[in-house]
Protein backbone atom coordinates (compact mmCIF):
# COMPACT_ATOMS: atom_id res chain seq x y z
CA UNK A 1 0.00 0.00 0.00
CA UNK A 2 1.40 3.17 -0.74
CA UNK A 3 1.21 5.88 2.01
CA UNK A 4 0.34 9.46 1.23
CA UNK A 5 -1.52 12.48 2.40
CA UNK A 6 -4.67 12.24 0.35
CA UNK A 7 -6.31 15.54 -1.19
CA UNK A 8 -9.54 15.09 -3.35
CA UNK A 9 -8.62 16.32 -7.01
CA UNK A 10 -6.91 15.48 -10.02
CA UNK A 11 -3.71 13.51 -10.37
CA UNK A 12 -1.70 12.01 -13.62
CA UNK A 13 -1.29 8.79 -14.63
CA UNK A 14 1.98 7.47 -16.39
CA UNK A 15 0.83 4.71 -18.86
CA UNK A 16 2.40 2.27 -20.82
CA UNK A 17 2.63 3.58 -24.79
CA UNK A 18 0.20 4.12 -26.65
CA UNK A 19 -2.24 2.87 -24.24
CA UNK A 20 -3.56 6.70 -23.20
CA UNK A 21 -7.32 5.59 -24.93
CA UNK A 22 -7.35 2.29 -23.47
CA UNK A 23 -6.76 3.18 -19.86
CA UNK A 24 -8.85 6.52 -20.30
CA UNK A 25 -11.92 3.74 -21.25
CA UNK A 26 -11.53 0.64 -18.74
CA UNK A 27 -11.73 4.21 -16.02
CA UNK A 28 -15.23 5.24 -16.95
CA UNK A 29 -16.22 2.13 -17.01
CA UNK A 30 -15.44 1.29 -13.39
CA UNK A 31 -17.09 5.20 -12.88
CA UNK A 32 -13.48 6.62 -12.24
CA UNK A 33 -13.76 10.30 -13.70
CA UNK A 34 -10.43 10.41 -16.49
CA UNK A 35 -9.97 12.70 -18.99
CA UNK A 36 -6.89 11.85 -21.89
CA UNK A 37 -7.37 14.91 -23.72
CA UNK A 38 -6.56 14.28 -28.03
CA UNK A 39 -5.76 16.87 -30.79
CA UNK A 40 -6.10 16.30 -34.42
CA UNK A 41 -2.54 16.64 -36.21
CA UNK A 42 -1.72 15.50 -40.07
CA UNK A 43 -0.01 12.63 -40.72
CA UNK A 44 2.07 12.25 -44.21
CA UNK A 45 2.20 9.12 -45.99
CA UNK A 46 4.57 8.70 -49.05
CA UNK A 47 0.76 8.18 -50.96
CA UNK A 48 -1.61 10.65 -49.03
CA UNK A 49 -2.60 12.66 -45.52
CA UNK A 50 -4.25 11.28 -42.82
CA UNK A 51 -6.42 13.62 -39.94
CA UNK A 52 -5.56 11.39 -37.13
CA UNK A 53 -5.99 12.09 -33.30
CA UNK A 54 -3.15 11.39 -30.87
CA UNK A 55 -2.78 12.23 -27.01
CA UNK A 56 -2.07 15.73 -26.50
CA UNK A 57 0.18 14.49 -23.40
CA UNK A 58 1.81 11.36 -24.66
CA UNK A 59 1.78 8.58 -21.33
CA UNK A 60 -0.69 10.27 -19.79
CA UNK A 61 -4.03 10.03 -18.12
CA UNK A 62 -5.51 12.21 -15.75
CA UNK A 63 -7.87 10.65 -13.25
CA UNK A 64 -10.34 12.67 -10.56
CA UNK A 65 -9.82 11.03 -7.52
CA UNK A 66 -12.28 11.20 -4.26
CA UNK A 67 -11.09 8.40 -2.17
CA UNK A 68 -8.03 6.65 -1.19
CA UNK A 69 -9.59 3.57 -2.76
CA UNK A 70 -9.99 5.21 -5.81
CA UNK A 71 -6.46 6.20 -6.27
CA UNK A 72 -4.97 2.38 -5.53
CA UNK A 73 -8.17 0.91 -7.79
CA UNK A 74 -6.57 3.52 -10.73
CA UNK A 75 -3.13 2.27 -10.09
CA UNK A 76 -4.31 -1.42 -10.98
CA UNK A 77 -5.90 -0.58 -14.10
CA UNK A 78 -4.20 -2.49 -17.21
CA UNK A 79 -1.61 -0.44 -19.14
CA UNK A 80 -1.63 2.22 -15.56
CA UNK A 81 2.63 2.40 -14.53
CA UNK A 82 2.66 4.57 -11.80
CA UNK A 83 1.44 8.33 -10.54
CA UNK A 84 3.49 10.85 -11.91
CA UNK A 85 5.28 12.47 -9.03
CA UNK A 86 7.93 14.91 -8.22
CA UNK A 87 10.51 13.94 -5.58
CA UNK A 88 7.93 13.01 -3.30
CA UNK A 89 4.99 14.57 -3.95
CA UNK A 90 2.51 13.26 -6.41
CA UNK A 91 1.53 15.06 -9.53
CA UNK A 92 -1.88 17.11 -9.03
CA UNK A 93 -3.58 19.42 -11.58
CA UNK A 94 -5.82 22.37 -10.51
CA UNK A 95 -9.55 21.93 -11.63
CA UNK A 96 -9.07 25.43 -13.32
CA UNK A 97 -5.78 23.79 -15.37
CA UNK A 98 -8.24 20.88 -16.32
CA UNK A 99 -10.90 23.56 -17.99
CA UNK A 100 -7.93 24.95 -20.04
CA UNK A 101 -6.75 22.36 -21.02
CA UNK A 102 -10.07 20.64 -22.31
CA UNK A 103 -10.60 24.17 -23.89
CA UNK A 104 -7.14 23.89 -25.63
CA UNK A 105 -7.54 20.68 -26.95
CA UNK A 106 -11.32 21.29 -28.44
CA UNK A 107 -9.81 24.91 -30.25
CA UNK A 108 -9.97 24.53 -33.83
CA UNK A 109 -7.95 27.68 -34.73
CA UNK A 110 -4.68 25.90 -32.92
CA UNK A 111 -2.52 24.04 -35.16
CA UNK A 112 1.00 22.53 -34.86
CA UNK A 113 0.18 21.36 -31.03
CA UNK A 114 3.74 20.09 -29.89
CA UNK A 115 4.72 19.23 -26.15
CA UNK A 116 7.57 20.23 -24.22
CA UNK A 117 8.89 20.13 -20.72
CA UNK A 118 11.64 22.60 -21.27
CA UNK A 119 10.80 26.09 -20.46
CA UNK A 120 11.99 28.66 -23.85
CA UNK A 121 14.96 31.00 -23.47
CA UNK A 122 13.35 33.79 -25.70
CA UNK A 123 10.34 35.47 -26.47
CA UNK A 124 8.01 37.62 -24.40
CA UNK A 125 5.09 37.14 -22.25
CA UNK A 126 1.77 37.97 -23.57
CA UNK A 127 -1.56 37.39 -22.68
CA UNK A 128 -4.40 36.23 -24.27
CA UNK A 129 -6.89 38.60 -24.33
CA UNK A 130 -9.30 36.70 -27.56
CA UNK A 131 -10.69 33.43 -28.07
CA UNK A 132 -11.47 30.55 -25.72
CA UNK A 133 -8.14 30.64 -24.21
CA UNK A 134 -8.50 34.15 -22.65
CA UNK A 135 -6.86 34.82 -19.93
CA UNK A 136 -3.90 32.51 -20.41
CA UNK A 137 -0.73 33.94 -20.35
CA UNK A 138 1.71 32.70 -22.87
CA UNK A 139 5.29 33.14 -24.60
CA UNK A 140 5.77 34.30 -28.09
CA UNK A 141 8.42 32.60 -30.27
CA UNK A 142 9.20 32.75 -34.08
CA UNK A 143 9.91 29.43 -35.48
CA UNK A 144 9.91 29.25 -39.07
CA UNK A 145 8.32 32.74 -39.82
CA UNK A 146 4.89 31.24 -37.76
CA UNK A 147 3.79 32.87 -34.95
CA UNK A 148 3.75 30.43 -31.93
CA UNK A 149 2.87 30.72 -28.25
CA UNK A 150 3.39 28.64 -25.13
CA UNK A 151 1.25 28.19 -22.66
CA UNK A 152 2.46 26.63 -19.01
CA UNK A 153 0.69 23.90 -17.04
CA UNK A 154 2.63 24.31 -14.14
CA UNK A 155 1.48 21.45 -12.15
CA UNK A 156 3.00 19.42 -15.06
CA UNK A 157 5.93 21.00 -15.61
CA UNK A 158 4.79 21.14 -19.35
CA UNK A 159 4.36 23.54 -21.83
CA UNK A 160 1.72 23.37 -24.88
CA UNK A 161 3.23 25.00 -27.77
CA UNK A 162 0.50 26.07 -30.51
CA UNK A 163 0.19 28.37 -33.71
CA UNK A 164 -2.06 31.29 -33.14
CA UNK A 165 -3.03 34.55 -34.63
CA UNK A 166 -1.27 37.52 -32.84
CA UNK A 167 -4.37 39.26 -32.94
CA UNK A 168 -5.63 37.20 -30.06
CA UNK A 169 -2.57 38.39 -27.51
CA UNK A 170 -2.07 41.41 -25.60
CA UNK A 171 1.01 42.76 -23.60
CA UNK A 172 0.99 40.75 -20.40
CA UNK A 173 0.34 42.71 -17.16
CA UNK A 174 1.37 41.32 -14.06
Amino acid sequence: MISMNFNIGWYVLYVKSRCEKKVYEYLKSISIESFSPQVKTIRQWSDRKKTILRPLFPSYVFVRINSSLEFHKALSVNGVCTYVRFGREYAQVTEKEIRQIKIFARNENLTDIEISSQLPKIGEIKKIFYGPLSGLNCEVLKIKNTNKIIVRIDSLHLNITATIPLKMISKANY
